[in-house]
């Protein structure tokens, strides 16, 4: 049975930094696209950011506009984990963050929630003005 499992969340300044982590069982990170969505209070869930692999190509990453040039995602296949570096927080990225898999998926698909069918439980970054 597949689980992802999310940490690093917490509390921050504005222009702060934290890394999530999503821990993975049962499943191997690096044969799937992984995902990292965000769900703000009344806000619907948004995408933030995925890992894939491109056939012939090597890894591949997808960034929202709001989170480019300040957030990273990265994985360790050694660990089976995938991270979320992010920088320069502001209060708007205030909102819980899950952790998704995506059996298959490519380019803009991998950017919509549809496409992911394993989730984790979520972690709350909390950005302070």
């Amino acid at each position: 049975q597949v689980q992802l499992v999310e940490s690093g969340g917490g509390l921050v300044q504005a222009g702060g930094s934290l890394r999530l982590s999503c821990l993975a069982s049962g499943r191997t990170v690096s044969w799937f696209t992984m995902g990292w969505f965000r769900q703000a209070p009344g806000k619907e869930r948004e995408f933030v950011a995925h890992i894939g692999v491109v056939p012939f190509r090597g890894t591949s990453t997808g960034y929202a506009d709001s989170v480019k040039g300040r957030f990273t995602i990265s994985r360790d296949n050694a660990k089976n984990t995938v991270y979320l570096q992010m920088n320069s927080l502001k209060p708007e990225d205030t909102a819980v963050y899950y952790c998704a898999d995506s059996p298959r998926c490519s380019g803009d698909a991998c950017s919509s929630s549809d496409a992911y069918n394993i989730w984790g439980q979520g972690t709350q970054v909390t950005v302070s003005s």
